[in-house]
């Protein structure tokens, strides 16, 4: 569960009664994306036949240019998450990774699901380099444009328990 009980009234849209704008939501779209991308290749050395991960990663990204509605880009990302279902590891969390990127676009909280996903994939990836869910961490921070750094860099901090602890420093 990356969710948290309680919506953030910071990642819901203003036209939905929050204070997120169209241009940051649109921002934790491409950062989730670039998270996804950044280990998709993790699913795709396993199931290089399957596209439904990098499909959603790009359902993300044309859906901040507006060349797909939202529930293509959030059905995208199920599909994604359905190409999880029957792996283990590494692919799985990737491909997860990718779900959660796609599913932006309909709940902006999901930004962080990519990122937990991504870190977990990398940690998966490297079991005996202990510091390679730091070092994807870090990655995915620098990565964050500075219009949304706090933002997320907070919701980090405030759902880092039910995001398996990834974000500890």
């Amino acid at each position: 569960m990356i969710l948290p009980k309680v919506r953030d009234p910071r990642f819901v849209t203003i036209r939905r009664g929050g204070s997120l704008t169209d241009a940051d939501h649109q921002l934790l779209a491409l950062w989730a994306a670039s998270c996804a991308e950044h280990v998709l290749n993790l699913f795709e050395v396993a199931n290089p036949q399957d596209p439904r991960p990098r499909q959603a990663i790009e359902h993300a990204r044309a859906w901040t240019r507006g060349e797909v509605k939202m529930m293509e880009a959030r059905a995208a990302g199920g599909h994604a998450m359905g190409a999880a279902r029957d792996l283990r590891g590494p692919a799985r969390y990737a491909a997860y990774a990718a779900g959660q990127a796609g599913a932006v676009a309909h709940v902006a909280a999901h930004e962080l699901g990519a990122a937990a996903y991504a870190i977990k994939a990398a940690r998966a990836a490297a079991p005996d380099a202990g510091d390679a869910g730091r070092r994807e961490c870090q990655w995915q921070r620098d990565q964050l444009p500075q219009a949304i750094r706090g933002l997320v860099l907070d919701d980090q901090r405030l759902r880092n328990d039910i995001c398996w602890s990834v974000f500890d420093s």
